[in-house]
C-alpha cells in the first residue's frame, strides 16, 4: 500500500517556482542569472500600507481573527467592489484569504465531486488545472490561439459545454498572456453562460489595475448582472499593490458558497494573518494614486520587450493588453541546433538553452497547456529586461 495519497499522482509541482528555484540555484552558484520567470511586480510595497501595517503591530493587532477576514477587511472589499466594478455585496458574501489561490482553490474543494468538469481556457495560469484535480473534478481545456489573441469565443465555450460541467475559469487580464476581454467579447460568453443554469464562472481579476491602451476593465458579473449569483469574483492586493509576500486575497459571491469556503477555510489555515489585512484595508481604503503610474510604467516595458523580442529571426511575439507577462512563440526555431549540437525540438528545449546559454529564465508555454510559446514576466527594471532580451537575440543568433 503506498503511504502517499494517489491524488498526488495526478498533480505537478509548480513551473513558475520551479525555473526560479532553477534560477537562484544557478545565481547562488556565482552565474549571472536574469530570471523573469516569477510573477511579482519589482515595485515596494507602499509607505503608507508599510506604515499602517506596523501601527496594526504596535496597536496590539496580532491575534487571530475571523477565519474568513476581519469586518473591517470585508467592509474595504464591499466598498471597492461598489466603487470600481458597480457590484453590491453583503459581509458574508466577502471571503479573505491567504491569497487568491486559496480563494480559488477553497472553492473548487467546496463544490467539486468526482466527474465534475471545470473549463480552463488555455493558455491558463498553472495551478487551475491540478487544483481542480485536487478537487476530484476533471479539468477541461478550452484551447485558444494567438491570431485571436489567446482568447476563446462564445462558440469555443458552447462547443464545451455538458451536463457535468460545473465551472467556466476566467482570467482576465490573463497570465500568462496578458489578454483581456472587452465588454463586447463577456458579452458574448454572458449569452452562452444565461443559457446554462447549472454552470458557475470563477472570475480570476487579479490582474485588474495592470491594463493598458486605455482599455477599460470588465468583469463578466458587472456585464451580466443575472450571472452574479453564479459567479465568484477573485482578486487580492499582491499585484496592483506589490504586497505578493503579504498573502491576502479576497472572494466575492453566493451566501452558499462563501459559507462552504469558510468551512474548507477552517480546517485548513484558518485566518490570514493579521497583519496583513490590516495593511490591505489600508491598501484598499488608501490612496489609490501610484495605481495609474505604475500600470503606466509596465506599458512602457511590454512596448520596449515587444519591440526588442520582434526583431529577433525566429520570434513570434503579440501586444497584449494587460498584467506583465508577454507570451512570444519560439516555434520557427525547431530544428535549428544549439553550439553544443543539441536540436532544439520544443518549447522546453528551447527555454532549457536560453537558461544554459544566455543565463535568461523563462517558462515554456507546455506549462500553461499551450506548447511552442514561452512566458517572459517584464515585472523587472529597464535595464535588466533590455540586457535579457540582447541576450536572447544573441542566443538565437547562435543557432543553426
Amino acid at each position: 500500500m503506498s503511504f502517499l495519497a494517489h491524488s498526488l499522482s495526478n498533480i505537478k509541482p509548480s513551473p513558475t517556482i520551479a525555473v526560479s528555484t532553477k534560477a537562484a540555484e544557478l545565481k547562488a552558484q556565482g552565474k549571472d542569472i536574469i530570471s523573469l520567470g516569477m510573477g511579482e511586480p519589482d515595485f515596494d510595497t507602499p509607505q503608507n500600507i508599510k506604515d499602517f501595517a506596523i501601527k496594526a503591530i504596535n496597536n496590539g493587532e496580532t491575534k487571530y481573527t475571523a477565519v474568513d477576514g476581519t469586518p473591517a477587511l470585508k467592509k474595504a472589499i464591499i466598498s471597492k467592489f461598489k466603487r470600481e466594478n458597480n457590484l453590491d455585496y453583503k459581509p458574508n458574501e466577502i471571503s479573505v484569504s491567504t491569497g487568491a489561490k486559496q480563494v480559488i482553490y477553497n472553492a473548487l474543494i467546496a463544490t467539486l465531486n468526482a466527474g465534475d468538469e471545470v473549463l480552463i481556457p488555455a493558455p491558463y495560469w498553472v495551478s487551475y488545472p491540478d487544483m481542480v484535480l485536487l478537487g476530484n473534478g476533471v479539468p477541461v481545456i478550452i484551447d485558444s490561439n494567438a491570431k485571436n489573441n489567446f482568447k476563446i469565443s462564445a462558440n469555443d465555450l458552447e462547443q464545451k459545454i455538458t451536463a457535468k460541467t460545473k465551472w467556466l475559469i476566467l482570467n482576465s487580464p490573463s497570465n500568462p498572456t496578458g489578454a483581456c476581454y472587452s465588454d463586447k467579447e463577456l458579452r458574448a460568453l454572458a449569452d452562452v453562460l444565461l443559457k446554462h443554469s447549472h454552470v458557475h464562472i470563477l472570475s480570476d481579476d487579479i490582474y485588474e489595475h495592470l491594463i493598458f491602451d486605455n482599455l477599460k476593465f470588465a468583469t463578466i458579473a458587472e456585464i451580466e448582472p443575472k450571472l452574479k449569483e453564479r459567479t465568484l469574483v477573485v482578486n487580492g492586493v499582491s499585484k496592483a499593490y506589490a504586497m505578493t509576500g503579504w498573502r491576502i486575497g479576497y472572494g466575492a459571491g453566493s451566501e452558499k458558497l462563501i459559507k462552504a469556503m469558510g468551512i474548507i477555510q477552517s480546517q485548513s489555515t484558518s485566518c490570514p494573518s493579521s497583519i496583513g489585512q490590516a495593511a490591505a484595508c489600508e491598501a484598499l481604503n488608501g490612496t489609490q494614486d501610484f495605481i495609474k503610474p505604475n500600470s503606466q510604467l509596465f506599458q512602457k516595458r511590454r512596448d520596449m520587450v515587444v519591440k526588442m523580442l520582434n526583431e529577433i529571426t525566429g520570434i513570434n511575439c503579440n501586444t497584449p493588453n494587460g498584467a506583465f507577462y508577454v507570451f512570444p512563440s519560439c516555434a520557427s526555431l525547431y530544428g535549428k541546433k544549439t553550439p553544443q549540437g543539441i536540436i532544439i525540438n520544443n518549447d522546453n528545449d528551447f527555454a532549457t538553452y536560453l537558461l544554459e546559454e544566455a543565463l535568461v529564465a523563462v517558462v515554456p508555454g507546455i506549462a500553461f497547456g499551450a506548447k511552442d510559446f514561452f512566458r517572459i514576466s517584464y515585472a523587472a527594471s529597464d535595464e535588466f529586461l533590455a540586457d535579457a532580451m540582447k541576450r536572447i537575440a544573441k542566443a538565437c543568433q547562435k543557432l543553426s
